[in-house]
């Protein structure tokens, strides 16, 4: 353990994040954006701390992990209302085992025509209700026969190690654009249509220009320990 406190990480974190609705344009005031907490590599006994200090929302990348988290017997009993988010590239080999786990809330990475295919055809054979999802920027937007796939909306991850101070990141300022021309091909509301980015290091900023849904980790888990060799 690095010593940090997440209750008091998370107060931190909701404080910057009200300050940086104030700062958001009149027409996007309604968006009220999310915290997921990046859990990755971190220990059950973390999770449930920060569920008991009243975080809902975990973030998790690699398949094996958030079926282990999500099927953990303590997670279960203590955390009734958690809600999952897969935040990192989903193979299609994997994408049966991670659509039915419990209290998934999210898969964040369609990245692929195939992947859409697979995941709905898991979820049909299972009898499942359908499933959220965002496409990952770059994705083609051809049509797609998806009935269980319920689209809420558009994800980047954005350009690592970007310098907030040169203005607004420019990959932030791609999905808003891509949001639009979403909205105006599709015909959907606006305000339907959600935006997945910021991190850590720029979540302020990918609020101020309309996130909902912001994921973050080391600042409220501390940073990952690096494996020695």
């Amino acid at each position: 353990m690095n010593g940090i406190n997440i209750k008091e990480s998370l107060k931190e974190i909701h404080a910057r994040i009200e300050q940086a609705k104030k700062n958001r344009p009149d027409d996007i005031q309604y968006i009220e954006p999310r915290l997921v907490a990046v859990s990755k590599t971190k220990s059950v006994e973390l999770i449930l701390e920060a569920y008991e200090n009243g975080q809902r929302h975990f973030g998790e990348n690699y398949p094996q992990e958030l079926i282990s988290k999500a099927t953990n017997k303590q997670i279960l009993e203590n955390c009734p209302e958690i809600k999952w988010h897969f935040i990192g590239h989903l193979q299609s080999n994997k994408a049966a085992k991670i659509v039915t786990l419990p209290n998934l809330y999210i898969i964040e990475t369609i990245d692929s025509k195939k992947i859409a295919s697979i995941l709905n055809t898991v979820l049909i054979k299972n009898a499942s209700a359908s499933m959220n999802v965002y496409v990952q920027m770059n994705t083609s937007l051809e049509d797609e026969d998806c009935s269980h796939l319920k689209f809420c909306g558009l994800m980047t991850i954005g350009k690592y190690g970007y310098d907030t101070s040169l203005g607004p990141n420019p990959d932030f300022l791609s999905l808003v654009k891509s949001k639009e021309t979403v909205c105006q091909e599709l015909k959907l509301p606006y305000s339907s249509v959600e935006l997945s980015m910021g991190m850590s290091n720029d979540f302020e900023q990918a609020i101020e220009l309309g996130s909902k849904n912001v994921r973050v980790g080391s600042s409220i888990f501390g940073f990952r320990e690096r494996k020695t060799k």
